[in-house]
């Protein structure tokens, strides 16, 4: 079995639920432990974030093993499980395993290692690294906000991207906003504020990038803003509100580390986030793209618009739409086709000519895949895509490896089909009186 789906912890890969253990030079990075090991250190760090079903990824780990011994005392070696703790890969924009990033003296600019896999060009790539971060030390450049140590000792970040709210421009901004905002209630004297601001300044820049806007962090005064403070009821401080249109406001009870406020922020932005685009497969392009860019593509067969017309097509459509958005957070890739028009690839996900409407979860990095053996239904979909996602269910490989030749189609034009116009047969030369003499 294949799949690893969500956040469901790894249940079919008990031989590699990590690729790292404690007796390892490599240390194992968490949600937990980031901003502490990571963010907050004063060295060099290269981090691995892996899946422990990439075959890239297995092949890789004792040359990051090796590195990480080579390089012990000198630079640290991490590695988070990216596939367990996706929180932390989105944060980090990991969108294909394994991504290795460097961690130099701007800890919220990490920079992407593109070298080669091997523990030679990783060791030479964290000393050219190394070198680079104390030459900028010695020139007095430090690199900007570059730990939260830092920033505390320096009196906070750069607080640009967190909006300062007051009395009289809360409404207008937050409660008639279509955006999710996360508000902190402070106030200047108070410790725990003073301490949390770099966390928030910090990601607050990141929760911009990551969900480009549509989830801001914002500040409010509560000694001067008091009418704010009262209405909120607002005993403590820092205290932190959820604001989401149309309901209540809600607190924030999670950690107060950057890593902790970008996780819970985007979780708030994926739950809000419109669903996938369902697309026609109309093209080798967009077979690929989308299953490439994807853990899991859903391929429904559809049956030919000449069996159910345009509405018994648009009932279909309206179901996979529904699931695409029950399952939105999974971040998985949503496609159909016609039957027939796709025949090679009917055949490779074992459809091929019967039993339409079909479906097929494909896991493009493995060439596995799952076919639904219950009904095209909201509920038979539904309890597919669960068994799959913790880890059930029965998976075989792609015809041939690989996705087959993809066929260039028009896109359905959204009307009822037509059936083609056969040629007129012009009889007026045809003797009908020697063709039956012929056939009796």
């Amino acid at each position: 079995l294949f799949f690893i789906l969500g956040t469901v912890s790894c249940t079919l890969f008990l031989a590699v639920n990590s690729l790292y253990s404690a007796s390892d030079d490599v240390i194992e990075l968490t949600p937990t432990n980031f901003n502490k090991e990571v963010i907050q250190s004063e060295g060099l760090w290269l981090v691995e974030f892996y899946a422990p079903w990439c075959g890239h990824c297995q092949r890789l780990t004792p040359e990051w093993k090796k590195a990480a011994t080579a390089l012990k005392g000198v630079v640290k070696v991490g590695a988070v499980d990216a596939d367990k703790h996706q929180s932390l890969g989105g944060q980090y924009g990991v969108r294909g395993f394994p991504t290795i990033k460097i961690f130099g003296a701007n800890k919220n600019k990490a920079e992407d290692y593109q070298g080669g896999r091997t523990s030679d060009a990783i060791v030479d790539a964290a000393l050219s690294a190394l070198r680079s971060l104390v030459k900028d030390r010695l020139s007095g450049r430090s690199g900007g906000y570059s730990s939260g140590k830092q920033s505390r000792e320096s009196g906070g970040g750069d607080k640009k991207d967190v909006i300062e709210l007051t009395d009289d421009s809360f409404d207008k901004n937050v409660i008639n906003s279509d955006d999710v905002w996360m508000v902190e209630f402070y106030a200047p004297w108070c410790g725990h504020c003073k301490n949390l601001e770099p966390e928030w300044a910090a990601a607050a820049t990141e929760v911009k990038e990551q969900t480009k806007g549509k989830v801001k962090l914002a500040a409010v005064d509560a000694t001067v803003n008091q009418m704010l403070a009262s209405r909120y009821g607002i005993r403590g401080f820092p205290t932190i509100k959820i604001f989401q249109k149309g309901e209540d406001p809600v607190d924030y009870d999670g950690g107060r580390t950057r890593s902790d406020i970008i996780a819970r922020a985007l979780d708030l932005f994926s739950d809000n986030a419109p669903p996938p685009e369902l697309l026609e497969i109309i093209s080798e392009d967009v077979l690929k793209s989308t299953c490439d860019a994807h853990q899991l593509c859903i391929i429904s067969v559809l049956p030919h618009i000449l069996d159910t017309g345009a509405s018994g097509r648009n009932s279909y459509l309206d179901v996979m739409l529904k699931m695409a958005e029950k399952y939105k957070k999974k971040m998985w890739g949503w496609l159909w086709t016609e039957a027939g028009a796709q025949s090679d690839l009917e055949s490779s996900l074992g459809i091929g000519g019967f039993g339409y409407p079909a479906m097929a979860a494909v896991n493009a990095r493995k060439m596995k895949f799952a076919l639904l053996k219950g009904s095209f239904s909201e509920q038979g979909i539904n309890e597919f895509l669960r068994e799959l996602s913790v880890g059930r269910g029965s998976t075989a490989p792609v015809g041939g490896g690989a996705f087959p030749k993809i066929h260039s189609v028009e896109p359905w034009d959204g009307k009822d089909g037509e059936l083609p116009v056969e040629d007129d047969i012009d009889l007026s030369d045809v003797d009908l009186d020697d063709w039956n003499k012929d056939e009796l």
